[in-house]
């Protein structure tokens, strides 16, 4: 037996890597983030409803939706289309939703 040079081997492996991210990447199957894609947790901020309290808002809407998909709460982002991400809390666990469930009245919950 000869020995073979393993040279051509590991440029074509090397290559081929290359080709196929080259080629997802161009088709959209890739998507390389940026640091201004990340939505932090730390931008939101629950308010918590109490009875008998006001709260107030602003009258303009954030620049994200939010879909409840498979139980869990997706925010999409309006302005930068095809930006979206799961909301979670700060131990990285998803924030689940109910659907379009109606809400369960207060006389109910005991």
């Amino acid at each position: 037996m000869s020995e073979r040079n393993p040279i051509p081997y590991i440029l074509t492996a090397i290559g081929s890597v290359a080709a196929t991210v080259g080629v997802l990447s161009y088709y959209g199957y890739l998507h390389m983030a940026k640091p201004e894609d990340a939505l932090l947790l730390a931008d939101y901020t629950m308010l918590k409803t109490v009875p008998g309290e006001d709260y107030r808002v602003s009258l303009k809407p954030a620049e994200q939706v939010a879909q409840c998909i498979d139980g869990v709460l997706v925010l999409f982002d309006v302005q930068q289309k095809g930006l979206s991400g799961v909301l979670v809390d700060n131990r990285k666990r998803a924030v689940r939703c109910v659907g379009e469930q109606p809400p369960v009245p207060e006389g109910l919950l005991r």
